[in-house]
């Protein structure tokens, strides 16, 4: 048994560039050398040293059999010790190395952690030779059932070379024969079960994905994103075992890149000495592969500057670091960032060019509130100062965007939407939506666009898009090409990436109707079905939809009913929780009040003073963060208040229509008064009133449905929830009536007003 193909990680730039940084062999002795440009763009000062990779190595060693950490119970522990005893038991598979431990251990310091986050693909690999040297002082407890057929063929290996050596030290080989032995070795990578996972310092922040330079290529760093693609996880060879087919001897070939010459001729002494010249051939089953995963990581919507396009990067997942994401997660991933050369005609037309990934170490989720504990934590007095004052639902509400004049009512809703509702989960699986769709239609320059913006920079996840610029596959999901395998992949649309967050739409009307109803699905599923190019799947697209458009004739037409003026299907209107007709209606008072108000704003780029201080982005961010922590529920005596609030509504507009129904014919004119004898007058005590609003186009309302009666319950959980109260109240309830009935309030007086 030989260990050929060493040759073969040079084809591995990164390999390459750690080896053209690194001498080839360990040194006794430490020598000085010019600081490199790295060193002088960093902090560090002076001349850099050559590192002694064996000493570390044996600093290393000491590190997993001696460091000691205090447990909970304020007892010392050997952490490292437990680790890969449960490694060797076959318990775990992931080695965790933290900086912070290394850094913190009196014989390793500051110096070795520093020169592991500068060369930690160098590092990974004189880290897993150290946890080697533990694991063979280490013994096993009984893991028969955990056995493979890796177990088997590497013990059938195993014999096969103890019986090789004892035949050559049978027939006296002697120095030759030792000579042997260490080709007879097996590539690490063919032994080892588990994976080294270098977790960042604490200290250490992420760096945005605009501030990733090449002084970082080679290093270990942390960036966070969100998630845009993700490809399907693929075996990667990374050890090739072939048997020759005319003396079965086996040979190992260690893979480091993506790319391979495989091995054809056999190397073995038997061949050579009978001239068989024998062929190899590639054993699946003996070969080692591990999974692998490609992730597409962009820039958050806050860390793009305006009039830029989102900077993304590509991570490659390994082993147990794939499948730990989706798209639409926000992520931080640590990993080592290495260059890599471009292949084919796309490396003819490049040259020397590049392309960078990150080497994934470790990749964490966000929680779902998206925000950070330090920051949450620091906040938490002035949270608690807010919810202490009764009035906090009115200081919240106009605290966001305070430099637009009035609108009161209009960011009560936008607060109730940041909140939220509660999701519920019957048991037979049927998920009732928490999340609250608002709809902003006005007229021409009552700063729809400017309340999004806010929004948008309010909410922890948002995305911000237009209706014009935006496609159906765009919002929801598009099937495009792998660039390495040409295989279809998904990557997510503005829906998509907005899960667990807000998707702000302007120019809603602007949009196509096939590609409006590509949202159909999200306002009220929450989902993404897809059924293209032989994919179907389901992906989550838990979000807020706030929309703002234009009337049908740009501005509102009093003389057309509210439905003409809307001009939007009514299957997509009742999936609005709120729908806002804001009017621009001249007016003395309120137009000279506006005219200060934007002057004073111009003038002072600021707000005008308030009765009271407004809260921050910020401040208003953390109490959201809050306020969602709670889940209210509907007590049972406010059950029956709610059902005779949605039947009486039910029944006002049922009874609208009736009044108002025209009688064609004789018989039918016959049977109303013969209906009219019979009944009571005060059966309708306000016909007269009744007519009149049916026959007013603009209270003929969109229609009534079990979805309004939804929307009542969602926005009086939000002001619940605002309370920091666990239950929902009367007046909440009442609350979510006015805010239902103002948001059409202005179009009712625009028709009344009207010649």
């Amino acid at each position: 048994v030989r260990l050929v193909g060493s040759e073969m990680c040079i084809r591995d730039s990164a390999a390459a560039a750690a080896l053209a940084r690194t001498p080839a062999a360990p040194r006794a002795a430490t020598r000085t050398r010019p600081a490199s440009r790295a060193a002088r763009a960093g902090d560090m000062s002076g001349p850099a040293e050559y590192a002694d990779y064996k000493a570390d190595e044996d600093v290393l060693y000491d590190f997993f059999r001696e460091y000691r950490e205090e447990n909970d119970d304020m007892m010392e522990t050997f952490k490292y010790a437990e680790l890969l005893q449960k490694v060797k038991n076959r318990a775990s598979r992931v080695v965790e190395v933290d900086l912070d431990d290394i850094n913190d251990w009196e014989r390793a310091g500051p110096e070795l952690c520093e020169r592991i986050r500068t060369n930690a693909r160098r590092y990974v690999d004189i880290i897993s030779r150290a946890i080697d040297r533990v694991l063979l002082a280490l013994r096993a407890t009984d893991f028969s059932r955990h056995d493979g057929a890796a177990d088997v063929m590497r013990n059938l290996r195993e014999d096969k070379r103890d019986r090789a050596r004892a035949e050559r030290a049978a027939n006296g080989e002697g120095d030759d024969g030792a000579a042997q032995v260490e080709d007879d070795e097996f590539p690490p990578a063919l032994t080892r079960r588990y994976q080294v996972v270098l977790l960042a310092r604490e200290g250490d922040k992420s760096v945005p994905l605009r501030r990733v330079l090449s002084a970082h290529i080679g290093s270990l760093l942390t960036v966070k994103g969100i998630v845009t693609r993700v490809t399907a996880v693929k075996p990667q060879l990374q050890v090739a075992t072939y048997t020759c087919d005319q003396c079965g001897f086996e040979v190992y070939q260690e893979v480091t890149a993506r790319n391979f010459m495989p091995l054809f001729k056999c190397p073995s002494s038997n061949c050579e000495h009978n001239r068989t010249n024998g062929k190899l051939r590639m054993q699946t089953r003996g070969s080692v592969f591990v999974p692998f995963q490609e992730v597409r990581l962009q820039e958050e919507a806050d860390q793009v500057p305006v009039g830029h396009i989102p900077r993304a990067i590509t991570i490659h997942a390994y082993g147990e670091s794939a499948r730990k994401c989706s798209a639409g997660d926000v992520v931080s991933v640590t990993g080592v960032f290495l260059p890599v050369p471009y292949e084919g005609q796309r490396g003819l037309r490049a040259g020397l060019i590049a392309d960078t990934f990150v080497e994934a170490a470790s990749i964490t989720q966000h929680k779902k509130s998206h925000t950070d504990e330090a920051a949450a934590a620091e906040m938490a007095a002035q949270v608690a100062d807010i919810a202490a004052d009764g009035n906090v639902y009115e200081k919240l509400g106009r605290s966001i965007a305070p430099e637009i004049f009035a609108h009161d009512d209009v960011k009560k809703a936008l607060l109730l939407l940041l909140v939220g509702g509660v999701t519920n989960t019957t048991s037979d699986g049927m998920r009732i939506r928490g999340d609250i769709n608002v709809c902003l239609m006005g007229d021409p320059g009552v700063a729809k666009s400017q309340l999004l913006k806010h929004v948008s920079h309010i909410a922890p996840r948002s995305v911000y898009t237009t209706g014009k610029g935006s496609s159906g596959v765009g919002l929801t999901a598009a099937v495009t090409r792998d660039t390495q395998t040409g295989e279809a992949v998904l990557e997510g649309g503005a829906l998509v990436l907005a899960d667990m967050g807000v998707c702000c739409i302007d120019e809603f009307d602007k949009m196509e109707d096939a590609d409006r109803t590509a949202i159909h699905e999200v306002m009220e599923q929450q989902t993404v079905s897809i059924a293209k190019a032989g994919i179907t799947t389901t992906l989550n697209a838990r979000t807020s939809v706030l929309a703002a458009a234009n009337h049908a004739w740009s501005r509102y037409n009093p003389s057309k009913s509210v439905s003409e003026n809307i001009n939007m299907p009514a299957a997509l209107l009742s999936r609005f929780d709120l729908m806002w007709l804001i009017r621009d209606k001249p007016d003395l008072a309120r137009d000279l009040a506006l005219a200060e108000h934007v002057t004073y704003v111009h003038r002072h780029s600021s707000h005008p003073p308030m009765d009271f201080e407004a809260l921050d982005a910020k401040t208003v961010r953390a109490y959201v963060c809050a306020a969602k922590r709670y889940s209210p529920a509907v007590p049972p005596e406010l059950t029956e208040h709610i059902v005779d609030e949605y039947v009486a509504l039910r029944q006002k507009v049922e009874r609208r229509a009736q009044c108002a129904a025209p009688q064609s014919t004789r018989a039918a004119r016959r049977g109303a008064h013969a209906h009219a004898r019979a009944a009571p007058r005060a059966a309708c005590r306000h016909h007269s009133r009744c007519v009149q609003d049916a026959l007013d186009p603009s209270k003929t309302e969109c229609f009534t449905s079990a979805r309004t009666l939804l929307a009542i319950l969602r926005l009086a959980q939000a002001l619940a929830r605002l309370r920091f109260s666990d239950k929902v109240g009367e007046e909440d309830v009442a609350e979510a009536r006015r805010l239902m009935e103002m948001s059409k309030a202005r179009a009712r007086a625009a028709r009344r007003a009207a010649p």
